[in-house]
């Protein structure tokens, strides 16, 4: 006989449920100060992180569907927080960067992520935080690049 599967108690699940509730509840910080959506602040915080970078690119650090990247992208341009040049080797691909606002702004909400990131810490403490890092770097590790496999 099997046991029921219990989803609250599924690691899966709770991954997932967990991700979830930090994500939104950071999402509220910077959608109340910048309005920003999420999409809006991974593309912003991706171009901050590498500095020039294309949409492509964005994707697939993100792990974000194309369209979502490109309404993003439209988005922050449109706010004058990025720019796009066009790659001189290959006319096709255009090349993301920060404005000098966005700059600006990358730098407050970066301040704002550390800060946040170090009360999440906090609030688990240093023992739990090595444990947690630990294992997070175990289950990339195992999952490798996210597609199924036989294991």
């Amino acid at each position: 006989m099997t046991s029921t599967l219990k989803l609250e108690e599924f690691l899966p699940y709770r991954l997932a449920r967990a991700a979830e509730i930090v994500s939104r509840d950071f999402a509220a910080l910077y959608r109340e100060r910048h309005r920003l959506t999420r999409p809006e602040w991974r593309v912003f915080a991706t171009i901050g992180q590498f500095g020039t970078i294309t949409a492509t690119a964005i994707g697939a650090h993100s792990s974000m569907h194309k369209t979502k990247v490109s309404r993003a992208v439209f988005s922050l341009e449109k706010r004058r927080w990025i720019s796009r040049t066009t790659d001189d080797a290959d006319r096709r691909v255009e090349r993301l960067q920060l404005t000098r606002e966005g700059g600006l702004r990358f730098q407050e909400l970066s301040s704002m992520a550390r800060t946040y990131e170090s009360r999440l810490l906090s609030a688990i403490g240093p023992e739990a935080t090595n444990h947690l890092v630990g294992a997070m770097a175990a289950l990339e590790r195992y999952a490798g690049d996210g597609s199924p496999s036989e294991r």
